[in-house]
């Protein structure tokens, strides 16, 4: 038998799970209409940058390295889209589409990850 005290705890879980629910969604919707920026490195050297709210249409984004690397890039979203290094689990990554999402082809040293549009910080933000 359930005593009054056992009900209580219950329903207080049940509502603090409920709301770090409707929080994460909350800031998972507030990211997803940011303003995105695609950085595409190797080497640690930014090779470029690609605003992914900008695009247009569809294009391809050939890197040379070690291995011969294609990136696809959409209106925003960016992948690896092919790769001839040994295990390719840089084309199996597939799509990014949110802010911090990464995806690394090691063998050719190169890093796509999506960030935000620089915003504008002040002293008391700071």
């Amino acid at each position: 038998m359930l005593k009054k005290g056992d009900i209580v705890l219950f329903s207080f879980i049940i509502l603090v799970i409920l709301t770090g629910i409707v929080y994460s969604n909350f800031l998972k919707n507030k990211d997803a209409s940011a303003h995105k920026i695609a950085v595409i490195k190797q080497d640690d050297k930014v090779i470029q940058s690609i605003d992914l709210d900008a695009v247009q249409k569809p294009e391809i984004i050939n890197i040379q390295g070690d291995y011969k690397i294609a990136i696809a890039v959409e209106m925003g979203r960016i992948r690896f889209q092919e790769a001839n290094c040994p295990d390719r689990t840089c084309v199996k990554t597939g799509w990014l589409e949110s802010k911090g999402d990464t995806a690394v082809c090691l063998p050719n040293r190169t890093i796509i990850k999506i960030e935000r549009k620089a915003e504008k910080v002040d002293v008391i933000s700071y």
